[in-house]
């Protein structure tokens, strides 16, 4: 379920990029669960901009599909500053996308530790320059959870292209 705030922003993104074929996007989710990727799609005209994106909520598909490193797996856990970057990357490079949006957490109720609570949320946007990370802990329920990440990440997302657009100006 896609919440009206990531509609929103999904759609002010679709008004920039609809008519551009020069600035891609690609994701790699796994507690959003395809959420922002359903955002972005929801708007007629997405796929001159959305190459795609890769819902990897496993550790198996994280490493596979995406290129996170096991030692990041193993050491840092999938739920880190660490594998969002590395998700990001990997999705950068898996779609040959300019931009890339990643998403990992703990949407709950289960999966909590005492240092990882539930709601906690990394997201991270690679841009071929750099690599941003941002950490939360959003209140809710799992879907309360879930609905806060894509919005944020939508949020990073249209940031970012409205950054690559002002200096291209």
């Amino acid at each position: 379920m896609i919440n009206h705030t990531a509609l929103d922003l999904a759609e002010r993104i679709n008004l920039l990029l609809r008519e551009r074929t020069d600035l891609t996007l690609a994701a790699a989710e796994s507690c959003t669960g395809g959420s922002v990727a359903q955002a972005i799609t929801a708007f007629s005209g997405s796929s001159n901009y959305f190459l795609g994106g890769i819902v990897s909520y496993v550790n198996t598909a994280k490493h596979e599909l995406l290129g996170v490193s096991e030692e990041i797996l193993e050491t840092r856990g999938a739920v880190s500053p660490e594998c969002a970057v590395a998700m990001a990357e990997g999705a950068r490079a898996a779609f040959h996308a300019d931009i890339a949006i990643s998403t990992t957490g703990i949407a709950g109720p289960t999966g909590a530790t005492a240092r990882k609570p539930v709601g906690l949320v990394y997201i991270a946007l690679a841009d071929g320059q750099s690599t941003e990370v941002t950490e939360h802990v959003f209140p809710g329920d799992r879907a309360a959870v879930t609905m806060q990440a894509a919005a944020t990440a939508l949020d990073m997302v249209l940031t970012a292209i409205e950054a690559r657009l002002a200096e291209s100006n």
